[in-house]
């Protein structure tokens, strides 16, 4: 059974596009100070997630599924914090931060085929001083 893809994404596709790229909430639109108006890539990325083609829209849809399985991944390694060793299994003490650096770097991925770069959100952890 192949996969539905929509014509346009929903508001809950296009606040995941956002979040994953690292660009802060949209609100409920122009109002405001922030956004689209102070954001030179901001803008960029909403004109990109409302005129992709349908082919485009299908990638970033899997980009989606494959990031959301990803952050739940990262969510779901937490529980396991606690143990250090159980029988033969013994806990990764990096995993939470490998499987944060994979979701990190798929992110990017997705930041790079929308050809924009990664948000605020998801920076590379340097402060930039700009004079």
């Amino acid at each position: 059974m192949s996969q539905t893809i929509p014509a346009t994404f929903s508001d809950a596709q296009k606040t995941d596009i956002r979040r994953f790229c690292g660009y802060p909430a949209y609100g409920a639109g122009q109002a405001g100070f922030q956004g689209w108006r102070f954001f030179q890539a901001y803008g960029l990325l909403e004109f990109r997630i409302n005129n992709l083609s349908p082919a485009e829209i299908a990638v970033v849809a899997n980009y989606l599924t494959t990031l959301s399985t990803l952050e739940d991944a990262i969510s779901d390694a937490g529980s396991r914090l606690d143990t250090a060793e159980a029988a033969v299994w013994t806990r990764n003490p990096y995993e939470v931060r490998e499987r944060a650096g994979l979701f990190d770097d798929w992110r990017r991925r997705l930041c790079a085929f929308l050809g924009l770069p990664p948000g605020p959100g998801l920076g590379d952890g340097t402060l930039v001083l700009v004079v």
